[in-house]
């Protein structure tokens, strides 16, 4: 296994959309870019981590948010819906925003359809901390980071603030 660069705001290629993998994708390649996955999110460390983050654009994520770290989902092509339309605020960060959170509004419970790792389909619900989760690692599989639900004034003081930083 080996960690992965995780490409950082605002890196251009963080808003490629994903391709869904197809049956063909499921080779020891691809398992082994699972696992260097997981290996990058737990020594960033997160708890989650979208491949694109990684310049990998296909539609796979890997999430883990136990405290003993030994509750791994693995997550391709995936969709969820809202089971209800209550949503919650909560502190998000993100491995390629460095050192920044702010409070995103997402939904409560929602409930998770994909495949796993070895191409068999799976569906769960889920809420609080793992659906906001799943709702993040989603976005980046669309092209959006959660600094896109900001005000465009705090957007724009981000951006300069990461160009600054990745400039010195």
């Amino acid at each position: 296994m080996s960690l992965l660069t995780i490409l950082e705001y605002p890196d251009s290629r963080l808003r490629t959309q994903a391709k869904p993998l197809e049956a063909a994708d499921f080779t020891p390649a691809l398992q082994q870019q699972i696992d260097d996955m997981f290996e990058t999110m737990y020594a960033a460390p997160g708890i989650g981590l979208a491949a694109t983050q990684v310049d990998f654009h296909k539609q796979l994520i890997v999430i883990d948010v136990s405290e003993e770290k030994n509750q791994p989902w693995v997550l391709i092509n995936p969709k969820f819906t809202p089971i209800e339309a209550t949503c919650e605020l909560m502190e998000e960060g993100c491995l390629s925003v460095p050192e920044y959170t702010a409070e995103i509004e997402r939904y409560l419970r929602i409930k998770v359809t994909s495949l796993d790792r070895h191409g068999n389909p799976q569906e769960f619900e889920c809420d609080g901390l793992l659906a906001h989760c799943v709702q993040h690692e989603c976005d980046h599989l669309k092209g959006i980071v959660f600094v896109d639900y900001l005000s465009r004034l705090k957007q724009d003081r981000l951006r300069k603030k990461y160009l600054k930083l990745q400039k010195a």
